[in-house]
């Protein structure tokens, strides 16, 4: 049989329903007449044009009549069902008459251009199938309300649509299964929906109902807030990636509460691939009213291609060591070799794509705090962004502690420089230095107005205190669970532990929200190096750096004292008190110290542990695991090692590779000494070569070799560790892009 349904009609009325039985229409004669006008005319009084549409649509068999019933009766609205209220009433003849006139070929248009002529308001409208496949149709209903796609398990709908004994829907030829035009139609609901409905497998109607209710409630808490206490309530995400910073000096979040991702809905991404795992994540956390789906696909899709990223699975998840339980995740197949490149491929795209849509006309200035390797993903991010933007793509301008990070490091961000972006070395100076100078200036706001009024220039941020840079981040960490559940290391809903080297905190803080969301993270390990302000903190509750000195380690990217990002954190756990942080963190600046109430170090202790690793032990985890697998850590993944190997417990461990061992050959063949055997290299080229020859995994990261290659003979450019010298810096920059 087709996929029509017959017999008694329902129609909305408020909060009542009016049933129309075929024996009882008939008797007048006229059944499709009368249901018409009854239909028109309770319909133009009984809802208002100001009021918006709740529309379900989705493929047959998905449940969208059930749900719209149920949530019509939650919401107290008028349920109308298009097949029974709509098409039959504006036909004046059933469905299956309508398609024995028109045939299959002829019934999508007949079905959209009706569709186009439905006038409502303010009610529960279940599509049909086919529905958006006719665009004239579908643009009207669009207009109408926010459409919910219910995206439910392909085997699911075949099973349900086998019981219901339908064996042919309308498009579908013969030698055509119903697998197959079930996927081609999966195009038109992916191009029109509003919200993704990431159904579970066997999922109730009232469950999946409860799943739009609570999208509902979360999408009414709109816009954002800083965590000391400014509301930008009337800002969304475009305003936000364009700001960077908050105007009191807080880290921007979200007003609404962090999504949900049930172990039922992390089945459904289980086969999926990172982009379509990564849209889906996405999604949750920037709405509709803020990105249009279509464009965010778009922008995840661009963003994590292969000529970015040189792994197939884009950041694999390997066996480390199967015996113990550990896991390492690669998160260094993008071009700069870092972490960095998931957030700092996509975030520039978001960026301009803010820019184009708000039609700014000012110019725009990112500046950027770098340890080390934020740098190199940020010019990269943006020089990829930009050569692909309609109009010129904003500068960038980079400060690195000059004496602070890899040559290889510093030679790879070198390579970019250009007439828009530039990149300085800050003498005498470490990370702490760099990033508390560049909020500074972000704050002075006599520097905002000079740039705005005699250049036509903003300042913007793409370090981890923005938050379009920190968000992407949280989609590989929830990911590498799923990695794990599809290898068969766990099953879904098993705890494992996870460790990632930490400094800023952005990182290990993307994994509290993963955590957060729903996946099963037990323990979140935060691993440092000698700089261990982490560790004490989440030991003693006291963030004390009064006395503390940055000790220059070769694992540079968390040689970091002030962890930017611990501020977001402390702000959830204490229920967004912003006061409180306003003060904590304005007694850091001061007076270099702050402490926590115990009930907050208590909330934190069931989550977060720390340790810490000594350069020798540093060496020795490489050694070691070199010895034993043939996998070569970089530093910054050696000392997650190291304090992974003292919390191991039964539990899976995943560790998280943050670098490419090759962005610190010189210090990682000092270590290896013992096994090169012949003359040291000098060039970086040469040190990279040799490092690969010594271990087959991970393998020669190639995309570094050629952006080295090209950066060759490129001069570097250095500034005093003064703000004078740093304002001075951006003065210079703004008169080239100005």
């Amino acid at each position: 049989m087709f996929c029509h349904r017959f017999g008694t009609c329902i129609l909305p009325l408020k909060t009542k329903l009016l049933y129309f039985s075929p024996n009882q229409a008939g008797k007048n004669g006229n059944c499709m007449h009368n249901i018409r006008s009854y239909f028109d005319r309770e319909l133009s009084t009984a809802t208002s044009k100001t009021e918006r549409n709740v529309v379900l649509m989705g493929s047959p068999g998905c449940g969208k009549t059930t749900v719209g019933r149920i949530l019509a009766g939650r919401l107290a609205l008028p349920v109308i069902d298009v097949d029974d209220h709509h098409l039959e009433p504006y036909w004046g003849m059933t469905v299956a008459q309508k398609l024995d006139e028109v045939g299959s070929d002829g019934f999508v248009s007949a079905e959209g251009d009706a569709l186009a002529a439905l006038s409502v308001y303010g009610s529960v409208v279940s599509l049909t199938g086919s529905n958006p496949m006719h665009d004239g149709g579908m643009s009207n209903i669009a207009k109408s309300g926010h459409l919910y796609f219910l995206d439910v398990h392909m085997p699911d709908i075949l099973e349900r649509l086998e019981r219901m004994k339908v064996n042919r829907i309308v498009g579908q030829n013969d030698g055509t299964s119903m697998e197959e035009i079930l996927k081609f139609r999966q195009q038109f609901y992916e191009k029109w929906y509003d919200t993704r409905i990431i159904c579970e497998r066997n999922e109730s109607p009232e469950s999946v109902a409860d799943k739009i209710m609570s999208h509902m409630e979360r999408s009414s808490t709109a816009g954002y807030e800083s965590t000391r206490g400014e509301s930008m309530a009337s800002e969304n995400f475009d305003d936000v990636i364009l700001r960077g910073l908050a105007r009191d000096g807080g880290l921007i979040v979200p007003r609404a509460s962090i999504p949900k991702l049930t172990t039922g809905q992390q089945e459904r991404l289980v086969d999926l691939n990172y982009t379509e795992r990564a849209v889906r994540i996405l999604e949750m956390w920037i709405s509709s009213n803020e990105m249009d789906p279509r464009l965010l696909r778009h922008l995840v899709t661009s963003s994590y291609t292969g000529n970015a990223f040189k792994h197939p699975d884009v950041c694999p998840v390997r066996t480390l060591s199967g015996n113990r339980g550990q896991y390492i995740q690669e998160l260094f197949h993008g071009p700069t070799a870092s972490f960095k490149d998931f957030a700092l491929q996509l975030m520039p795209r978001m960026f301009l794509n803010a820019l184009e849509k708000q039609n700014r006309k000012e110019k725009y200035l990112i500046l950027v705090a770098t340890s080390g390797d934020t740098g190199g993903a940020v010019l990269d991010g943006f020089t990829r962004a930009n050569a692909n933007a309609s109009k010129g793509g904003p500068g960038v301008l980079v400060f690195y502690p000059r004496d602070g990070i890899s040559s290889i490091q510093r030679d790879q961000m070198v390579a970019y420089q250009s007439d828009t972006t530039r990149v300085i070395g800050v003498r005498g100076a470490d990370f702490d230095m760099c990033q508390t100078a560049v909020k500074q200036i972000f704050q002075d706001s006599s520097l905002a107005s000079d740039l705005l009024e005699n250049r036509n220039i903003k300042l913007s941020a793409a370090n981890s205190i923005s938050w379009g840079r920190l968000l992407p981040q949280v989609v590989y960490h929830v990911s590498s669970y799923l990695d794990l559940v599809k290898q068969k290391v766990v099953a879904l809903g098993d705890e494992i532990d996870l460790c990632v080297p930490t400094g800023n905190f952005g990182n290990i803080l993307a994994a509290y929200y993963a955590k957060e969301m729903g996946i099963p993270f037990k323990r979140l390990i935060c691993a440092s190096n000698s700089n261990n302000v982490i560790t004490d903190f989440l030991s003693s509750g006291c963030y004390d750096i009064k006395t503390r000195q940055m000790q220059q380690t070769t694992s540079p990217a968390i040689d970091i004292l002030v962890s930017s990002n611990l501020e977001r954190l402390i702000y959830h756990v204490t229920g967004r008190n912003g006061p409180m942080l306003k003060d904590a963190f304005e007694r850091l600046r001061d007076e270099k110290y702050f402490e926590v109430p115990k009930e907050v170090m208590s909330t934190l202790q069931h989550t977060f542990h720390a340790g810490w690793s000594s350069e020798i032990e540093c060496q020795e985890a490489i050694c070691e695991t070199l010895k034993s697998s043939g996998y070569l850590l970089d530093p910054h993944t050696a000392v997650a090692k190291t304090v992974a190997d003292r919390y191991q417990g039964d539990r899976p461990m995943l560790i998280v590779s943050t670098a490419h061992p090759a962005k610190f050959a010189h210090d990682m063949l000092q270590f290896l000494d013992f096994q090169t055997g012949s003359s040291k290299p000098e060039t970086p080229i040469d040190m990279i070569q040799t490092l690969g020859n010594l271990a087959p995994k991970p393998g020669i990261h190639q995309t570094l070799l050629q952006t080295l290659s090209s950066g060759a003979g490129k001069g570097k450019t250095a500034c005093d560790n003064s703000f004078a010298s740093m304002v001075n810096e951006v003065h210079k920059m703004s008169k080239v892009i100005g």
